[in-house]
């Protein structure tokens, strides 16, 4: 029996939707060569990381092993399988590989956290072979909702892993490379061992719908508008941002990119050969300067971002242009889930100017970039596996990914972040766990979620907070204490200023104190703390957090 193993460790991505990161190993026990599949962030919201502006993979594990780690390979160049490149790169220091496209907007990432260029490596696709380690690795085309995304072929001694990130089954997907059924059929008979694959939309029962679909209906729905069109998608679907500007051709109208995302987006799709027949663009300057029922603005935002221009469009007059009564505003997208206030903040914002709001509620605009139920059941007979493990999904949706590889009888285990999983046997064994926790930027920070910062800022942002300040001279209080408060109610039950009680509760403890807590500052901050909370319950049934600042003066 072989003494080496093929292991598969998630460290993002399994058990939630986003901040994708994949670890796989060939070799001795604790010895094995690694590699990383995409490195992702998630977005926060304000309910469980107020402030925060980005959430990254925990990578502690695979720092400490960083000496084993070949290289990074990023399947596209969607935020949550790219977006902490830029942030986590300079801890694992090894090339990234990736797809044209993809290492262009790899390079941007670079660009901001200032990394070296020549660490970015730009492969072709399949048949092309990059040998990394014990892994011979491909790139094989297949469609979603950005151009060049690549399921990944991982051939080792144990035998060939296929790595599905996000995909759909498309043949027409405007822009980008469609699914081809024979070549993924070419792939399942040379044998496949392990299938590690997208569950997005299991729980979606009918087969998904092709990108080209949406081009007539869009097309209609532009050209019956009469005021100023504006629509909003995800920047990176450069096949839906073309759809919808080349309806506003039709409809004689001059198209404008408001939004950085989208314009970089389309500068890089168009450098990089894939986005041909792109209508002209006018800037916004122009565009303010045209009849109505001239002008489509293409704007990013689609998520509900409170600084995209969907939002600021929203809030009144953006870079010279105003949405007015009679105007259209088409959501060509879905909403992820936990954006729907964000988003439904701006169409109500909109509906009070008086524009006419299409969203996503009839599908009719917008089709998903990801594989349905019988998408994935007929990905699973071209291939016909070995053995199944769902990735890219809640857990709820891993748990029905594996009851569809069980009932085709396919071996199958759900492995969520930290689980690290055997596949070298006939079924997928779970064998060690690790710590796969996430780490927040802030600001120009990177804080441990386990760190206190955020929670203590949850904490002050549910309960207040309390300054109290005190100067001590020659053992004794220099004049009373006095209270600052911040995010709490002034006054309480008893109608007297909250601050004011809580000083003079505060000038009580202190004539009672004893002369060792005046000497002791501990005794003294917990003292004045357990006042403040104590009064804040009474008075307004919270208990706040509380700051003591005490000076001391003393006499040389």
């Amino acid at each position: 029996m072989s003494s080496e193993r093929l292991i598969y460790l998630p460290l993002g991505g399994a058990g939630e939707v986003g901040m994708n990161a994949y670890v796989y190993g060939y070799g001795k026990e604790g010895e094995e060569r690694l590699i990383l599949v995409d490195i992702g962030v998630t977005f926060p919201d304000m309910d469980g990381a107020p402030g925060v502006d980005l959430i990254l993979p925990d990578l502690s594990w695979l720092v400490e092993n960083r000496d084993r780690l070949e290289a990074i390979i990023i399947t596209h160049g969607h935020e949550d399988h790219v977006g902490a490149l830029g942030h986590l790169w300079g801890k694992l220091k090894v090339p990234v590989y990736a797809r044209d496209f993809t290492a262009r907007l790899a390079r941007l990432k670079f660009d901001e956290h200032g990394h070296p260029h020549e660490m970015i490596r730009t492969v072709g696709p399949r048949p092309e072979t990059t040998q990394l380690g014990p892994f011979a690795v491909q790139f094989v085309p297949i469609s979603h909702s950005i151009p060049e995304t690549s399921v990944m072929i991982l051939d080792t001694p144990a035998g060939r892993v296929v790595h599905a990130a996000d995909f759909k089954l498309d043949t027409d997907p405007v822009v980008g490379e469609p699914f081809d059924e024979a070549a993924f059929g070419a792939i399942g008979d040379e044998g496949v061992k392990a299938l590690i694959c997208d569950s997005t939309n299991v729980f979606v029962p009918h087969p998904g719908r092709s990108e080209a679909s949406l081009a007539e209906p869009i097309r209609d729905l532009i050209a019956g508008a009469k005021g100023m069109v504006a629509a909003t998608t995800f920047a990176s679907n450069v096949a839906r941002v073309k759809t919808l500007a080349l309806a506003g051709q039709a409809a004689g109208r001059e198209v404008c990119l408001l939004g950085r995302a989208m314009q970089r987006m389309v500068r890089v799709a168009q450098e990089a050969g894939i986005l041909r027949g792109f209508p002209p663009t006018i800037s916004a300057e122009q565009a303010a300067e045209m009849p109505r029922d001239k002008v489509m603005l293409l704007v990013t935002g689609s998520q509900g971002e409170r600084r995209a221009a969907s939002a600021q469009l929203s809030r009144g007059r953006y870079l010279g242009l105003e949405l007015k009564p009679g105007d259209l505003f088409l959501f060509s997208s879905k909403t992820i889930p936990g954006n729907e206030r964000g988003v439904l903040r701006i169409i109500n914002a909109y509906s009070e100017i008086g524009v006419d709001v299409v969203d996503d509620s009839t599908s009719r605009y917008h089709v998903s970039g990801h594989a349905n139920a019988p998408d994935l059941e007929r990905v699973h007979a071209l291939l016909r596996p070995d053995m199944i493990i769902p990735n890219h999904g809640e857990h709820r949706m891993l748990r029905q990914h594996a009851r569809l590889a069980a009932q085709a009888g396919i071996a199958s285990e759900i492995v969520t972040n930290g689980m690290m999983a055997e596949i070298s046997g006939e079924t997928p064994q779970v064998v060690e766990y690790v710590d796969a926790g996430r780490v927040y930027v802030d600001g120009s920070v990177q804080v441990g979620a386990l760190d206190g910062v955020i929670r203590n800022r949850i904490r002050m942002a549910l309960n207040g907070h309390v300054m109290v300040s005190l100067i001590i001279e020659d053992g004794a209080p220099l004049g009373e204490p006095w209270v600052e408060l911040m995010g709490l109610a002034e006054r309480g039950r008893s109608g007297r200023p909250l601050s004011g009680t809580m000083e003079a509760e505060m000038a009580e403890f202190l004539g009672r104190a004893g002369r060792g807590t005046m000497a002791a500052d501990s005794a003294l901050e917990d003292g004045l703390r357990r006042v403040a909370r104590q009064v804040a319950m009474e008075e307004i049934g919270k208990k706040p957090e509380v700051t003591v600042v005490i000076s001391r003066l003393e006499d040389d």
